[in-house]
This record gives structure tokens, sequence and C-alpha cells, in this order.
């Protein structure tokens, strides 16, 4: 079984998560035995946002990758029995039910519970913003 690293390398759909992990420093945490679960935004989450922005700051975009990262393996079916998924970066995606299926701060799951040696991937069609976490929820 591959690593997450190695996974995310082999899917093709990756390239910006692969470049902004690589410039933030966090390449080698991802072939670390873990476990992790990565919310991995594919290339087309990445063109919703400004990425220019999110690049500008080295510590920026290490917060907004770590934010897409839990310690521990949390699969599909233990996403939808919480509300709130503590991140690497110590803030929390905040998780809402919308017409039955799980929305993670502001994403959709596109593939979930991809097996990985150190942990797991699930696919997401939006790139998390911890400056924004929490926003839609009426608690903050």
């Amino acid at each position: 079984m591959k690593t997450i690293l190695e996974t995310l390398k082999e899917e093709g759909c990756f390239k910006t998560l692969l470049s902004t992990l690589t410039q933030a420093n966090l390449l080698t945490k991802l072939e670390c035995p873990g476990p992790f679960t990565l919310f991995a935004p594919n290339d087309k989450a990445f063109e919703r946002v400004n990425l220019e922005e999110i690049t500008k700051e080295k510590d920026n975009l290490s917060a907004v990758l770590k934010y897409h990262l839990l310690t521990g393996k949390t699969m599909a079916s233990d996403i939808d029995q919480t509300e709130r998924l503590y991140t690497e970066c110590g803030k929390s995606l905040t998780v809402h039910l919308e017409e039955g299926k799980s929305v993670i701060d502001n994403g959709n799951l596109v593939k979930t519970d991809v097996e990985c040696s150190n942990g797991v991937i699930h696919v997401v069609d939006n790139v998390f913003l911890p400056q924004f976490s929490g926003w839609y929820c009426g608690c903050c």
C-alpha cells in the first residue's frame, strides 16, 4: 500500500496541492508513519481561490495546508458522526449535513476513504481557509 504522498503523486489531479506542499516544506510529513487524515483539494478546487494570495506568505500557506490535515485516521463514516474535526493547524473544521451529505467547512466530499499505508485521503472540491473557520455555523 502506498503512502499519502505517493498516492497524491500517482493520482495526477493534485499537482497544485503537491506544489503548495513543496513550498510549505510539508511533503515529508505525508511520508511519516502517521496515521493521518488528509482532506485533499483537487486541482479544480484550487481554481476557486486566489492561489497567489495563499502562497504569498509561507506561514499562511503552511496554516492553510495544515487546516486540511488531521492526526489519526478518520473514515467517512466517522465524519458523519461528528460536528468538528480538529486539524494540525489548531483550528477545527465544521461538519454539517446538506441534503443528507456531510459538508466540511466550505467543501463537499468528492471521493472518500482512499486508504494509504499512513492514513486516509478524502478528496474535496474546495480549499479550506482557516481564517473563515466556523464563519457560517452561527456560533461565532
